[in-house]
């Protein structure tokens, strides 16, 4: 695990699935969309494609926020600052997307066509409420 991730972040990130918000930057303007992701050892795995596939492709670095509450009420909030790298791998990318659908409970092969981005996280910050 990276020293960047505290075990009391590790474990939001781990627990019951979320939706995160990663934050990607191109040409200088800011692009913010909500997916599913899987956290591990310091790594978090996405699939994506389109503008946010190709704001990573121009510039790696990225956030992703995630926060857990009902009614906009937040229990916590977690942000993680990092550089993200495109894999083109096929097969990590099947087992990738099969992970992340299992972690959301969907088909092993929804999702299929989109492409993993793995984010080595280099910091990250926590707030509770």
């Amino acid at each position: 695990m990276t020293e960047a991730v505290s075990d009391e972040v590790e474990e939001l990130l781990t627990g019951p699935p979320e939706v995160g918000y990663l934050a990607t930057s191109a040409d200088g303007r800011p692009h913010v969309a909500p997916l599913w992701f899987r956290y591990e050892d310091g790594t978090v795995e996405v699939m994506t494609t389109g503008r946010k596939l190709a704001n990573v492709r121009e510039n790696p670095r990225v956030s992703l926020a995630v926060q857990s509450g009902d009614a906009g009420d937040p229990d916590w909030t977690v942000t993680l600052l990092g550089t993200a790298e495109v894999v083109e791998d096929e097969a990590a990318n099947h087992r990738a997307n099969r992970r992340i659908n299992a972690r959301y409970g969907v088909e092993d092969d929804a999702w299929s066509g989109n492409t993993l981005v793995r984010i080595d996280v280099g910091s990250a910050s926590v707030r509770t409420y």
